[in-house]
């Protein structure tokens, strides 16, 4: 163990003198070039901690904030059949089965979405690095494995920048209808086109710094780990051919920091972006409905209503506060919608792929799936702000419905169920659209006069059609 350990003091002095022979031969000098760049490591690693601390801590206030707002919805128990859930999840959010309905825009995102999981794998070893001063901290653990890894992230970051290239061409060259709707002017595109750009500068700076790294490497400059060329950055290395070993450094240094600055930046930007799905697609799979497909939950305290009328024997005596009697029917506004539609607006991508499968949409009506998920994701935000500026809720004088969607919108749903069908997770825009349907119907009496007669039929015939039920089988004696 002596021996050991007299070797390693040996290596680590032999290091030492190799690094103090410069120029001018001075050992002097290289001692305190050596401790100066001890000094700038160090200053970079408390920089590093203080920005990852900092946009750690403001990535979870705005993550409490969502769950709090998601929270404001009233209480559904969602917690059946454990095993269909985590396949929906595996098959949905993993495996994203629904996008494939749609081949050339799925093959890309899914370049896009196996990039964005597969390459933050890397990201463990640069916050590693920036913590701890290393560089390439994994390399000598992995031996050859790691540039067979790094080659593989290299091959989906420069897939995820074609992607990216052609995403954009999509929505601003091409001009893809179901990209290009009223309800994306203004912020939500440039959201999306920002997304996509930044993605592009990150990609394109990892190549970058594999690239200078490896001309590093070359000069055999103290602090760069030797692992050889990369499989991409390698054929990008020749461009950085005859500059300095400080020029290259600066180079280096420059493109790690902007992509790490980068990276924190995008975690703080996605809260609030529609690439929160990225995070709310796996728990938003999970909790999907696995009810028959169209199949609309009625409300119990109305069909106990029908069935006291019928046989009143059946009532139970009346009680104050009873809390089976809901204090409203369906929702006005966003507290009155369960969890789960909050969580469905959050997790909304505003891809368009309901929109584009509605049929009221399609066939010129004012209805939007997509803009139903939009406007209730801006009505809870609004309302969350409310909540941050005065402790609690203060009415505010709008509502959901009304100020944010329409009537006319609502009335156009044929309740088809295409929208649930074609979103990729699973996202329920009928869920909302029927709850504030219910609450024109029964708490505004709200409905156009077709609907009007429909339901005194209904309450008078027990059927749609103006008939006595004592009629009904009359059409059968000319059968006779």
């Amino acid at each position: 163990m002596q021996a050991q350990f007299c070797d390693f003091c040996q290596k680590i002095l032999l290091s030492l003198i190799n690094l103090s022979v410069i120029e001018n031969g001075h050992f002097l000098a290289g001692a305190n070039q050596i401790q100066n760049a001890q000094y700038m490591q160090i200053i970079q690693q408390i920089l590093f901690i203080l920005l990852a601390g900092a946009a750690s801590f403001l990535f979870i206030r705005k993550v409490r904030e969502i769950r709090r707002n998601i929270n404001l919805g009233k209480n559904k128990s969602i917690n059946d059949n454990p095993s269909a859930r985590w396949k929906n999840v595996l098959l949905l959010a993993f495996g994203q089965k629904k996008m494939f309905k749609k081949m050339t825009p799925a093959v890309l995102h899914f370049f896009v979405y196996a990039g964005f999981v597969i390459i933050n794998i890397e990201m463990l070893e640069i916050i590693l690095d920036g913590i701890l001063g290393t560089h390439r901290l994994f390399a000598p653990f992995l031996g050859s494995f790691y540039n067979i890894l790094i080659g593989c992230f290299e091959i989906l970051a420069a897939l995820v920048l074609i992607a990216c290239v052609v995403f954009l061409i999509r929505r601003n060259i091409l001009k893809i209808k179901r990209l290009n709707m009223g309800e994306l002017n203004g912020w939500p595109k440039t959201d999306a086109n920002l997304i996509l750009a930044t993605e592009i500068v990150l990609m394109s700076l990892l190549l970058i710094l594999n690239s200078v790294d490896t001309e590093l490497q070359a000069l055999h400059a103290h602090h760069y780990t030797v692992t050889g060329q990369f499989w991409i950055s390698g054929m990008i290395a020749p461009l950085f051919n005859g500059l300095n070993e400080t020029t290259l450094i600066a180079i280096e240094r420059s493109a790690w920091w902007l992509h790490i600055i980068g990276v924190l930046a995008f975690l703080n930007y996605l809260p609030y972006s529609k690439h929160l799905h990225i995070v709310l697609a796996f728990p938003n799979a999970y909790y999907a409905s696995l009810e028959p497909a169209g199949e609309i939950n009625n409300m119990k305290s109305v069909q106990n209503e029908v069935l006291y009328m019928m046989q009143p024997e059946l009532a139970p005596a009346a009680t104050e506060g009873d809390p089976t009697t809901p204090h409203r029917f369906g929702a006005k506004d966003v507290m009155d919608l369960s969890w789960k539609n909050l969580m469905d607006a959050y997790s909304c991508t505003e891809c368009g792929r309901c929109t584009d499968a509605c049929p009221a949409n399609i066939t010129g009506k004012i209805l939007s799936p997509r803009k139903i998920m939009m406007d209730t994701r801006d009505r809870l935000e609004a309302v969350g702000k409310n909540i941050d500026a005065n402790k609690t809720f203060v009415d505010d004088g709008k509502t959901l419905i009304h100020d944010y969607i329409s009537v006319e919108e609502l009335r156009a749903c044929t309740t088809c169920n295409a929208c649930v069908e074609a979103c990729p997770v699973s996202i329920s825009p009928l869920d909302i659209i029927v709850e504030l349907r219910r609450y024109l119907v029964m708490e505004e009496s709200n409905s156009p006069q077709e609907w009007n007669m429909m339901f005194s039929n209904i309450e008078n015939n027990m059927a749609p059609w103006k008939f006595s039920p004592d009629e009904r089988d009359k059409w059968a004696e000319e059968m006779a």
